[in-house]
């Protein structure tokens, strides 16, 4: 007998069923493999996604035992009248924005820097990459106590560089700084993924176009503008849809950090079905409001793909 596991696995199938093997298709072949996949996947995604769509047209609460209504488009109306869904929603968009631009910013300026080789670079690379390493609860735990007042070393660092009391404001518990404050976090932790993503575009940029550029005399400035930032661009736009498609449903960082407070200030969407459907167990209302966040992402990325694809063939 061969020592060949493959020649050994041949010999072990029944006759019957290597009959039956050999008379499929290339098709139906790569359908057997592929097919268990792709149970796994309506069942794990496709399915739940219905179920939600159905709930959302019903009052059905999971904490309850009774019959469930059918109620049409009530909670979709629900939704998209009541203010605190849109006070949500405005505080999702200031965290989207500002957490996006800072950055793209601040990661296109750090991969601008370390693609210019210089002693200790792949040290300092490591570094800069280390606190999107981390958990986001325990990097929210972490943040909470630099943010104390008291204790906390972030405000001392702010009394440094100000000369503002380092007593006399409270970056988490304060209405007009709470927003900023998971702004910060967020960006110091995942400005390192967009340096990358930046590094890599750089990176993907051939010499020869530069020495090109030098022979006609075109400055460095000049260099910059109509060759690193149109060639890069696809790869700052690919981390903005990333970041984007990510930060619309942050939870547990805002939720270890500032827990939606003070008051309803840093109450992003994610945090708000979860009060619906976990807390005041509006099983069916929650699932509407799913299903709107859901349209919203969905519709929003595809069109910025559109416009990413248009960039690529430029």
């Amino acid at each position: 007998m061969s020592g060949n596991p493959i020649d050994r696995i041949a010999q072990a199938t029944p006759p019957g069923v290597a009959k039956r093997v050999r008379g499929l298709s290339d098709r139906a072949i790569a359908w057997l493999f592929v097919g268990p996949s792709v149970v796994l996947l309506l069942a794990v995604n496709i399915f739940p996604l219905i179920w939600t769509i159905n709930l959302s047209f019903t009052n059905f609460k999971a904490n309850r035992n009774r019959d469930v209504d059918y109620i049409g488009l009530r909670n979709y109306e629900r939704i998209l009248t009541d203010s605190d869904t849109w006070l949500s929603m405005q505080a999702t968009a200031h965290f989207l924005f500002w957490t996006i631009f800072f950055q793209v910013l601040i990661g296109f300026a750090l991969a601008y820097l370390i693609n210019k080789k210089f002693k200790g670079n792949d040290l300092w690379t490591t570094i800069i990459v280390l606190p999107m390493m981390l958990s986001p609860a325990v990097v929210g735990n972490f943040w909470t106590f630099l943010y104390q007042p008291q204790i906390g070393l972030f405000n001392y660092v702010v009394q440094f560089f100000t000369g503002i009391d380092a007593s006399s404001f409270s970056m988490i518990g304060s209405v007009s700084l709470a927003p900023w404050s998971i702004v910060i976090v967020d960006t110091w932790m995942w400005t390192p993924f967009v340096m990358l993503i930046c590094l890599a575009g750089l990176r993907s940029i051939p010499d020869s176009i530069y020495e090109a550029a030098e022979c006609d005399r075109a400055s460095k400035w000049r260099q910059f503008w109509t060759l690193t930032v149109p060639m890069v661009l696809p790869f700052l736009m690919l981390a903005v849809l990333f970041r984007g498609i990510e930060n619309f449903k942050m939870f547990d960082l805002v939720v270890q950090l500032t827990g939606g407070g003070p008051g309803s200030i840093t109450t992003l969407t994610s945090i708000d079905l979860k009060r619906e459907a976990f807390e005041k167990w509006r099983t069916g209302y929650a699932s509407a409001y799913a299903v709107i966040l859901f349209v919203t992402v969905f519709g929003l990325a595809s069109i910025y793909v559109k416009a990413l694809n248009k960039v690529k063939e430029r």
